[in-house]
């Protein structure tokens, strides 16, 4: 249940921390939609069953048997705001995190993919309809069609391009796979077409292709910020640095940079930055919106 406190009879302010919270981003792709949807839903309904939508969000559970129907919306309701204050709390990174603080991030950051399961799926006969503001609700016409599948989960389109895969060119590609399986917890594995000598590297929604440099180009395995002046070779967001850069540094990886050394009064990104065994220099930064 909630654990912050919400006024007792305005929805609306509800409705306003929630857009707040998932407008500063590292949110579910999804989760404005699923808010969208929410709103439309409570918009529809009577005044009276609004204010035992703001009763069960506050703790009470012995509503009117009227409101056995419509309860499966007060239930999704709840794990947004649930999810809004899971959200608010990862986004303030503690400087120097107690192991019981640290422990309650991991946990609230698994949490989140369980939330986010019941994102937009149908609801009270109604299905998402992202064509309607929620100003401009009529009961009437909320699509009530069947849910179909998308070809991606949480989305209405079909993703033409859905991934990248910078390629990195290394002297012993072997050598280097090894390093980012040991230290940076990839997964390598050599593609099924053997006339493309290539090995891919996979962690997460990550994808890393490793490729043999030519012998007679020694300029070809040069750092990209070397060669042109960049200052990074490679950028990986990620959704809780602090997390990771305790994982890398456990690992034995070099931190050419630290969370703590970053400049916030610069940068709007939490980040870091290592060094792979090729010289490589990566900057991994928390998107903030």
């Amino acid at each position: 249940m909630p654990q912050a406190q919400y006024p007792e009879h305005d929805i609306n302010q509800v409705f306003d921390y929630i857009h707040t919270i998932l407008s500063s981003g590292n949110v579910a792709d999804n989760a404005l939609d699923e808010m969208s949807f929410l709103n439309r839903l409570f918009a529809a309904l009577p005044v009276e069953a609004v204010e035992y939508g703001m009763q069960f969000l506050h703790g009470k559970t012995d509503l009117p048997k009227a409101c056995d129907e419509i309860l499966p919306l007060f239930v999704r309701f709840v794990n947004l705001v649930d999810y809004c204050e899971a959200i608010d709390i990862l986004g303030q990174i503690p400087s120097t995190p107690s192991p019981e603080e640290l422990k309650k991030r991991i946990e609230l950051h698994q949490s989140l993919e369980e939330r986010e399961k019941n994102f937009c799926r149908p609801l009270l006969g109604f299905a998402f309809n992202n064509e309607k503001a929620p100003d401009k609700i009529d009961p009437e016409t909320v699509s009530s069609e069947p849910e179909t599948e998308s070809e991606e989960e949480g989305s209405s389109n079909l993703h033409l391009m859905d991934g990248t895969a910078p390629i990195l060119v290394c002297k012993d590609p072997l050598k280097t796979s090894s390093f980012y399986e040991t230290h940076l917890g990839f997964h390598a594995a050599h593609l099924d077409d053997e006339s493309m000598p290539h090995i891919r590297l996979v962690r997460d929604n990550i994808e890393i292709l490793l490729v043999k440099a030519d012998p007679e180009k020694t300029s070809s395995v040069l750092p990209v910020r070397e060669l042109y002046g960049v200052p990074y070779d490679l950028f990986i967001y990620c959704a809780e640095p602090m997390l990771l850069q305790m994982e890398l540094k456990n690992n034995g990886v070099k931190l050419i940079k630290t969370l703590e050394d970053s400049d916030t009064s610069k940068h709007t990104n939490r980040e870091f930055v290592i060094e792979d065994i090729d010289g490589r220099h990566i900057c991994i930064s928390q998107r903030l919106n």
